[in-house]
């Protein structure tokens, strides 16, 4: 009998998606014994039974596209907005599965698709996932596709930003994406010459960096381009997030309702604060080095557009080791990288681990080697 394969993608779009979706639809459908069926934006599109067949001429010339062809949303299965009203649709979605006698289902996504996934699998559906961010901070894989685009796009702009920086003697700060992980800003800092390269795992000080800026003047070098990830913190910023989280945890346990609000409310302003946070690291940096500094937020460009020729290959192999594992009757997994192979790792040991730069990793001792300013 043929098995039947559903396939969504959620969270943040990302390159390599259409080729992820592309290689797990041409396995299946080459084995002979498999169809397809995609759920359109998400665990929403799963929940709504909103499909698109997905059979050859589907997947024809998707290989190269950005995005997804199917949509994506970061509706959880779990608490999804229906009707102005935030509802628990995970018995709906288990009776869609039924409904398409589905033998597998595979989610693409970040970190918070993972735990979706998870929880789904709990309830008894035979779920693997593939591992997709421009964050690269997926755990349990040694990289997810989509962010080797991400990282090239971001150099591409640091490259550009290089003439304007030493035509007009300024500093230049760019914002990349990245969420809490440092990966994006430290490799297109490295790969771009970047001067300061700023990310969430090294809380920075303000005054060594202008120290450092103010060495490159010395020198006869009157501008420098300074990458920071959205997450890096000051070394003050850090120590007031991490109390935050602190109490936000106990209060968890044992707080009460006024107690609980407080601190949410506190954590809440804290993210709305960080929203200008290069904005003001800019203006700190003018106001302590005399030079002009100006600020470029690459956000969403980094997201868009043809995926580089790494991450079509790597969302290749993630697909293709997909219905192996499908094949082999395995579920409950994550479709990892290891090396120049793959590992189904189980859900459970993937839920709740964040791949973040390590203190003693390789390009951290690059970058201080070649002199690059880490503010720390």
């Amino acid at each position: 009998m043929n098995k039947h394969i559903g396939i969504l993608t959620a969270g943040g779009d990302s390159p390599g998606l259409n080729a992820a979706i592309r290689a797990i639809g041409k396995s299946a459908l080459g084995s002979g014994k498999m169809q397809v069926i995609g759920f359109r934006d998400g665990f929403r599109g799963l929940m709504e039974n909103r499909t698109l067949r997905l059979d050859r001429d589907v997947l024809s010339s998707i290989l190269t596209l950005g995005g997804t062809i199917l949509g994506t949303s970061r509706d959880k299965p779990h608490r999804m907005p229906v009707g102005g009203t935030v509802m628990d649709m995970t018995d709906v979605i288990c009776d869609n599965y039924a409904r398409h006698n589905l033998d597998a289902l595979v989610c693409i996504g970040g970190g918070g698709t993972q735990k979706n996934a998870y929880r789904l699998s709990q309830r008894g559906l035979n779920i693997l996932t593939l591992p997709k961010t421009i964050d690269n901070d997926v755990g349990m894989t040694d990289i997810s596709f989509g962010f080797n685009t991400a990282m090239e796009i971001a150099t591409e702009a640091i490259d550009r930003l290089h003439s304007t920086a030493h035509s007009h003697h300024r500093i230049i700060v760019v914002e990349m994406m990245g969420h809490n992980a440092g990966w994006l800003a430290l490799g297109a800092g490295l790969a771009g010459g970047a001067d300061v390269i700023l990310i969430p795992e090294i809380p920075y000080d303000l005054v060594k960096i202008a120290q450092a800026i103010r060495q490159r003047q010395l020198r006869g070098t009157r501008f420098s381009i300074v990458a920071v990830a959205e997450g890096a913190l000051s070394i003050d910023d850090f120590n007031i997030y991490a109390e935050l989280k602190k109490k936000k945890n106990e209060v968890k346990e044992n707080g009460n309702e006024k107690t609980k609000k407080k601190t949410f409310d506190a954590l809440d302003q804290f993210s709305r604060a960080r929203a200008n946070h290069a904005l003001r690291l800019s203006q700190q940096l003018e106001e302590m080095t005399g030079l002009e500094s100006r600020i470029t937020i690459l956000g969403h460009l980094q997201r868009g557009g043809t995926p580089s020729a790494t991450d079509r290959v790597l969302a290749t192999r993630l697909g293709s080791a997909c219905v192996k594992y499908i094949e082999e009757g395995v579920s409950g997994v994550m479709v990892a990288v290891r090396g120049d192979g793959t590992e189904a790792v189980p859900l459970d040991q993937v839920v709740g681990k964040r791949h973040v730069v390590p203190a003693d990793h390789s390009l951290l001792e690059s970058a201080r080697r070649v002199g690059t300013c880490l503010g720390d």
